[in-house]
């Protein structure tokens, strides 16, 4: 298995994996490329956040896609099977309850733990190129996982967790994980190079749909809102909004710079 890497190479540490894919990319190395790294020194998160994580305590890799045979308003579709591949492999691996982690528009992974929601991986995706024949998609992934409550960041207790810390501090294997993410996300890709998109499993996922959300504006603007459903054709959050004729309106990726969940602490990981 695992014929449709095309490279795969890990690290030991790296200024950022998604820039080690992006190099690769424009190189000419096809897709899919996967680069892993037991640390990072240079690691971002989406909106210019940094991402930081302690030698070992998260696994760490980024994607590199090709997808010259996906619509450009389709590409979102790459980080949401990534995304879904991801908690999937971590919900087996860490014997979880399937449907445990859930997704916080666009794609971050969640859980919901004594009434708040709190982060346990983030996802960012680069992308260059779209709509032209060399499209170039990175995806980035940082899935804390082996990584202690004791040493959690105190200014992120609140909004964080791991995947050690929900399983009673049980040591996380990061190889398993990873192994188990390719096994989930083969299938995903295949599937989306035929044209099929599983609408079903992101839509059950989303932490937001039905709750109140704050949304914050490339401004810096906040705006409380009730998020309804998410969009499985762009990929949108679809909110309440009397102001439009259907009662409802579209929020789409860059649109908005975060999005908080009503429980959720407001520093984000």
């Amino acid at each position: 298995m695992n014929y449709f890497l095309a490279r795969r190479e890990r690290f030991a540490v790296v200024g950022s994996t998604n820039d080690v894919v992006r190099g690769w990319l424009a190189d000419g190395i096809q897709e899919v490329c996967l680069a892993i790294a037991d640390a990072q020194t240079a690691g971002r998160g989406r909106d210019g956040r940094s991402w930081v994580a302690p030698p070992g305590g998260a696994l760490l890799l980024s994607l590199g896609f090709r997808p010259t045979w996906l619509p450009p308003d389709r590409t979102w579709r790459l980080a949401a099977i990534v995304s879904l591949a991801m908690a999937d492999a971590a919900e087996a691996t860490a014997g979880l309850p399937r449907g445990t982690i859930r997704l916080k528009w666009p794609n971050d992974l969640v859980v919901e733990t004594g009434g708040e929601v709190k982060k346990v991986a983030g996802v960012l995706g680069e992308s260059d190129g779209l709509g032209t024949a060399d499209a170039r998609v990175v995806i980035g992934i940082g899935v804390n996982g082996d990584w202690p409550a004791t040493s959690f960041p105190p200014d992120l207790v609140g909004s964080m967790t791991s995947l050690r810390a929900m399983t009673g501090d049980r040591p996380m294997d990061h190889d398993r994980l990873l192994d188990a993410f390719i096994e989930w996300l083969e299938p995903r890709i295949v599937d989306l190079r035929q044209g099929d998109f599983d609408e079903a499993s992101w839509s059950a996922r989303q932490v937001t749909t039905g709750r109140t959300v704050e949304l914050m504006a490339p401004d810096g603007a906040r705006t409380i809102v009730q998020a309804i459903d998410v969009d499985a054709s762009s990929g949108a959050l679809v909110v309440a909004d009397q102001r439009a004729p259907t009662g409802r309106r579209a929020v789409v990726v860059g649109e908005i710079r975060h999005v908080r969940v009503a429980g959720e602490s407001p520093v984000a990981v």
